[in-house]
């Protein structure tokens, strides 16, 4: 039996009536493999057993959080997570209507008053989100992320597992980043927030008729850290120049502009870390690559 007919037999086993007209199958995500159901449904599954811990996080946050939130997030339907087994938990929503807003559409938006109000849209999502007191989620303790110990095991598992595959000019980058930004204490005095943590363009839908952000995804990494992270992934995702126009809204990040770069430039080695760590060569290559 594939994949597909298995996670459509756990669907249908929990929920009996709800009638499948058609089903979509999308095993390329690095975390969880997806289900379109009715053209009108999203299920996700994930592929790994630390995915499934998250999956639990993400079903409490999302309940917790939908109050505080302006633009559209999913609004869970479907849910099984008391059987913790891979290939049997999993959430289901209903598809927010849009499209990745990727960084080939930002680049070609001339309009300099469409770019802003995307930009003013993100930057008052992130508001929001970072305002949220880490007490609304009951159900499940929030980890904090970004701490001084996380980064340093980061760095030691990089050294370990990926400096054997990347040059040595690589390697000098990779240590003078790491390094020049651990021994700053500086760096770890920030006050956590509820952050994305996966803030990039294949989390952030797009409107392209109304030339609007109509909605955001995929809060499987959402926790308590360091702001500035959701900030990396704009700038990775976008640019700095968009990024800029964040500071309208969102003054603080021009304070915290080292933590930003630090993170971005940490997202392809943990690219291929995840890769190794999970045997998925496709992430480790897609990682690994501009350090070979």
């Amino acid at each position: 039996m594939n994949k597909s007919s298995v996670y459509l037999e756990t669907i249908q086993r929990l929920y009996p009536d709800f009638p499948v007209y058609s089903i979509q199958t999308n095993t390329d995500g690095q975390n969880n493999d997806i289900l379109i159901v009715n053209d009108a449904f999203i299920f996700r599954f994930p592929k790994y057993i630390d995915g499934v811990e998250r999956l639990e996080r993400e079903c409490a946050l999302l309940k917790g959080i939908g109050d505080f939130i302006t633009l559209p997030i999913p609004h869970i339907s479907f849910e099984q997570i008391v059987d913790q087994t891979v290939g049997q938990v999993f959430l289901g929503y209903r598809i927010i209507p849009g499209v990745p807003l990727w960084r080939e559409t930002v680049q070609n938006i001339c309009e300099e008053h469409i770019l802003t109000s995307l930009a003013l849209q993100l930057a008052q999502f992130l508001r929001e989100l970072h305002s949220i007191p880490s007490d609304v989620i009951h159900e499940q303790p929030l980890p904090v992320a970004d701490t001084y110990e996380e980064w340093r095991d980061i760095y030691t598992r990089i050294q370990m597992k990926c400096y054997p595959y990347m040059r040595l000019d690589a390697r000098l980058w990779a240590t003078h980043h790491f390094e020049t930004f651990l021994a700053d204490s500086a760096h770890f005095a920030y006050k956590p927030v509820l952050k994305h943590g996966d803030f990039g363009p294949s989390n952030i839908l797009f409107d392209a008729e109304k030339q609007v952000i109509s909605g955001i995804i995929d809060f499987g990494g959402a926790g308590l850290g360091d702001p500035a992270y959701d900030f990396a992934g704009i700038l990775s995702g976008y640019g700095e120049t968009f990024l800029r126009r964040f500071v309208a809204i969102y003054p603080e990040i021009e304070a915290f502009w080292d933590r930003i770069t630090f993170y971005q430039g940490t997202f392809a080695l943990l690219e291929a870390l995840f890769g190794i760590e999970n045997q998925d060569q496709n992430a480790f290559e897609s990682g690994i690559k501009e350090y070979v």
